[in-house]
């Protein structure tokens, strides 16, 4: 909760019983209410996403940037964060959000919009179906999870190293 209220304590001068009162609305927003007065060490990985989540809608922002919303959580959790994302949509309709993420089934859960970046310039911007209709040879891998032909991004291997490797992968 205290997590939570800080924005408010900061940028606001409201009295203590009424920022009390938003943050366990916002809590309750996200499922963790009943967790108002757990210190972030007594909370799941999940949770902490949640208050994190809780803690940047306090104040209503009109935009939410999210960075990898998902990362490090199991599919269950992945999937009630991206529930808790389209609820802030329904819930917040004037709000912007704008998510980063690699889980492209994330992205196919939420994303009004797509847009892919490479190398620093954006690839592909519009639909999730249009992206996935793409023929784009770089999405097309990005999308089915294909290593790059060239392996430029790995490594070599010393011959020794590669020796050792194929050794020991062979017992």
């Amino acid at each position: 909760g205290d997590n939570v209220a800080l924005p408010l304590k900061e940028h606001t001068r409201l009295p203590a019983t009424t920022i009390r009162e938003v943050v366990l609305h916002t809590l309750g927003l996200v499922g963790l209410s009943d967790f108002a007065d757990y210190y972030p060490s007594q909370l799941s990985g999940g949770m902490r996403k949640r208050a994190g989540l809780a803690r940047a809608i306090v104040m209503h922002p009109p935009i939410l940037l999210c960075d990898e919303p998902t990362s490090g959580l199991d599919p269950i959790n992945a999937a009630q964060m991206d529930r808790l994302l389209l609820d802030m949509k329904a819930h917040f309709p004037e709000m912007t959000t704008v998510v980063v993420s690699h889980d492209l089934q994330s992205l196919r859960m939420i994303a009004d919009h797509a847009l892919v970046l490479h190398d620093g310039k954006a690839v592909f911007s519009g639909s999730y179906h249009d992206l996935q209709a793409t023929r784009d040879p770089y999405l097309r891998d990005f999308l089915d999870r294909t290593p790059a032909a060239d392996n430029a991004m790995r490594p070599a291997l010393s011959p020794e190293v590669r020796a050792a490797l194929d050794a020991w992968l062979a017992r």
